[in-house]
């Protein structure tokens, strides 16, 4: 069965181009014919008789045709006449004698070739048209609904079906997202022993909604939720519903649950449902435009969609749970929300796992530190950075992928690649240097407050010149508002650094980016977080969209993240001016080897090392 879908799918690919430039060809040929017939009947005049009879003794026809009274001739210039004539035998005579080569035809047996033409062009447009129509009705009546490119199946479901045969990831496909699969056994419970849930009377989970950001795998927990029903999957994005032809995205809704309903029981994933489940009356057109209506389709689709002969589970994946309509979160249709989160740091471990599987690793690599070096990675940052890590080591043909191509990796992922194009000045170099070392030495300044130090470089990645990173000890799920000043001390420390080295006369644009995390975090902290006495623990801004409030509250909040901003810097070069030595000593060094490692630079500057979660 899969086979003939295939080839069938694959005859309709090829009929396609075949079908069009049949149809140009057809149509350039019929634009070809018109375009002569018109031409011809627009040199053609129609004269007098006695006008033909003076051209004839003016000696100014050239041939004509005779078919009984009608005679069709051309002038010597080559235009075109038709007259009629009369039954006049001295005609003739008249014609010999001023040369005119004529010719008679017996009108009883005369057809006009250009009739027979468009006899024939109208007769095999009508076989044509005919034709298509049956294809067309015999392709929908075998399920064969085509694509977009066929009119007559443009409200047939664009979803892709998969049978449980074909369906291979499973819950072990899946590494980490523990507390999401939990909360998915109970649709596989119901999907494989509906009898166990209907015997108490429960009634089970219509809609499921997966909310996480992209790449956190909530496309691979929907299929393998089918892998462990063993049922069919049907698969679609939100933006496959909607047309410009008003209708379609309604129909193709229907169509699709129709398809699953004959194939129950099952699942339906639907991609990006916020593409056509946002909130209705937000459209150009009111309450009439094509995306409400296929919402409203939906709407009634998932109210009545489960059957007798089985059930209909619908999964939706979404990041953007906020503007969903109302009507489609109540319960009885998406009446469960699963959280797909960033991975926690053993799930980041077992992803990692999972994705080195396929790759020639060295035995050194420990990817546990791999995964304390990579918090807020979703999965697929993750296996994007053991995908990089190999194409880097199959740059220099390695046997195995060693740690500094993770390395590598990861500050390409994060940063950028490496620039080797830029040539900064002797200056600009000592500015990078200090500039970083100045956040490097806040950093370490701050133990209680910060996390420890990985490297500093001043090789340029991306748009920086130079970058200080640092690791996290361990996933950290809030902060207090002393984790959040040195944050801000920590930003500031490069302007701190240019300002005390080379004073207002050399201080640089590249603070730009520092301030802009400085400020947001200021801000987060009067608005958000309640953290200043003079605002109070009011929250002035939400998700993002600023909150009203007064002329004088907002000079307030102005005043207090200004205030915390000023304090911050005064404080991180109180830090650098009581460690002069130590900044020149960690500038002098990242000008002589460009990069740092956290374990040189706590022996330059003979600090207490930290515990230091590297890759190395």
């Amino acid at each position: 069965m899969t086979n003939n879908n295939k080839n069938t799918k694959k005859n309709q690919l090829q009929g396609g181009p075949r079908n069009l430039i049949f149809g140009v060809l057809f149509m350039v040929g019929c634009i070809l014919i018109l375009a002569h017939l018109t031409d011809y009947t627009r040199q053609t005049t129609v004269i007098p008789y006695s006008t033909f009879l003076n051209q004839v003794e003016q000696n100014s026809v050239s041939t004509i045709q005779i078919s009984g009274q009608e005679v069709h001739g051309k002038f010597k210039d080559g235009s075109r006449f038709e007259t009629t004539v009369a039954e006049n035998n001295k005609d003739w005579d008249l014609l010999k004698a001023h040369g005119v080569e004529f010719s008679v035809v017996n009108s009883g047996n005369q057809f006009n070739i250009w009739y027979l033409t468009m006899l024939l062009i109208a007769l095999g447009g009508l076989v044509l048209v005919g034709w298509f129509i049956y294809r067309q009705a015999r392709n929908i009546g075998n399920g064969n609904g085509g694509g977009a490119g066929n009119i007559f199946s443009m409200g047939k479901s664009r979803a892709k079906m998969f049978m449980p045969s074909t369906i291979k990831e499973t819950f072990n496909s899946v590494a980490g997202a523990n507390e999401a699969k939990e909360e998915l056994k109970d649709i596989i419970d119901f999907l494989k022993n509906p009898e166990k849930f209907k015997r108490l009377g429960a009634k089970i989970t219509r809609g499921v909604l997966l909310v996480g950001e992209p790449g956190n795998g909530k496309t691979l927990l929907a299929k393998a939720v089918a892998g462990e029903a063993n049922c069919p999957f049907f698969s679609i994005s939100g933006s496959d519903f909607i047309e410009v032809f008003v209708g379609i995205g309604a129909a193709r809704v229907r169509d699709l649950f129709a398809q699953a309903r004959k194939n129950a029981p099952s699942i339906i994933f639907i991609d990006e449902i916020d593409a056509v489940g946002r909130h209705r009356g937000s459209g150009l057109g009111g309450g009439h435009d094509e995306r409400e209506q296929t919402l409203n389709q939906l709407l009634t689709e998932m109210d009545g969609f489960q059957t007798a002969g089985g059930s209909v589970i619908v999964l939706a994946a979404t990041n953007r749970p906020d503007v969903l309509d109302k009507a489609l979160l109540r319960p009885g249709r998406f009446d469960r929300r699963v959280e797909v989160p960033f991975p926690d740091l053993v799930s980041r471990e077992q992803i990692l796992r999972l994705h080195a599987k396929a790759v020639k690793m060295d035995p050194e690599v420990d990817l546990a530190k791999i995964a304390r070096g990579t918090p807020g990675f979703s999965g697929a940052d993750l296996a994007n950075i053991i995908n990089e890590a190999a194409i880097i080591a199959s740059k220099t043909n390695q046997e195995t992928v060693k740690i500094k191509d993770f390395e590598e990796a990861r500050d390409k992922i994060i940063v950028g690649k490496e620039i080797k194009t830029i040539l900064m000045s002797d200056e600009e170099k000592k500015l990078t240097a200090y500039h970083e070392a100045g956040h490097a030495l806040v950093l370490l300044s701050l133990p209680q407050d910060t996390e420890p130090l990985h490297k500093i470089t001043i090789i340029p990645r991306g748009r920086a010149l130079g970058v200080t990173w640092w690791l996290p000890e361990r996933d950290k799920y809030q902060q207090t508002k002393r984790e959040l000043i040195a944050a801000i001390k920590v930003a500031m420390g490069g302007r701190a650094a240019e300002d005390l080295v080379f004073e207002d006369r050399n201080v640089t644009s590249g603070c730009y980016s520092d301030f802009v995390k400085a400020t947001e975090l200021g801000r987060k902290m009067v608005c958000d977080f309640g953290m200043s006495e003079k605002v109070g623990p009011v929250v002035y801004s939400q998700n993002g969209y600023g909150l009203s409030c007064s002329e004088g509250t907002a000079l307030k909040i102005d005043e207090e993240v200004r205030s915390i901003m000023e304090n911050c810097y005064r404080d991180s070069k109180a830090i650098l001016l009581s460690n002069r030595e130590k900044l020149d000593r960690l500038a002098q060094a990242l000008l002589e080897k460009e990069t740092l490692y956290a374990e040189e630079v706590y022996s330059l500057l003979e600090i207490q090392p930290r515990t230091v979660h590297s890759f190395s």
